[in-house]
């Protein structure tokens, strides 16, 4: 097929089952099934390639009013081909696509839940 644009770490693509047209995945070129699994220096480069895109995109003559980048990691995040993927999608006004926020999205959490949470993560940071 034809490459949007290919490197020797990734590779980014048509998605053959687009959100909104000119639906764009990046991919690296190494299996990797996870963010975890993924070497950063490949992850720096699969979301580099990304804004490269978006912003073609943008400049370009497809219907986009803004941009969304989207990777799941993990069965409970969505991810349904584990090999990660960066989506990157044209997004306008009634286009049809939306997020379904959670109810306790509407009831933020507490600043001493919001500090337990921050150093939770902190304590784990490589």
């Amino acid at each position: 097929g034809d490459f949007v644009y290919k490197d020797e770490l990734v590779s980014a693509f048509m998605d053959v089952q687009p959100i909104t047209e000119g639906h764009v995945l990046v991919v690296p070129n190494q299996k990797a099934a996870s963010l975890s699994e993924l070497p950063p220096e490949t992850g720096e480069r699969i979301f580099r390639v990304g804004q490269s895109i978006a912003a073609a995109i943008r400049t370009s003559d497809l219907k986009c009013e803004g941009i969304n980048l989207f990777l799941a990691d993990g069965k409970a995040a969505g991810q349904t081909v584990f090999h990660v993927h960066l989506h990157i999608f044209p997004r306008y006004k009634s286009d049809g696509f939306r997020w379904l926020l959670p109810e306790q999205y509407h009831t933020p959490p507490t600043r001493e839940c919001l500090r337990a949470s921050c150093e939770e993560i902190k304590k784990r940071l490589l």
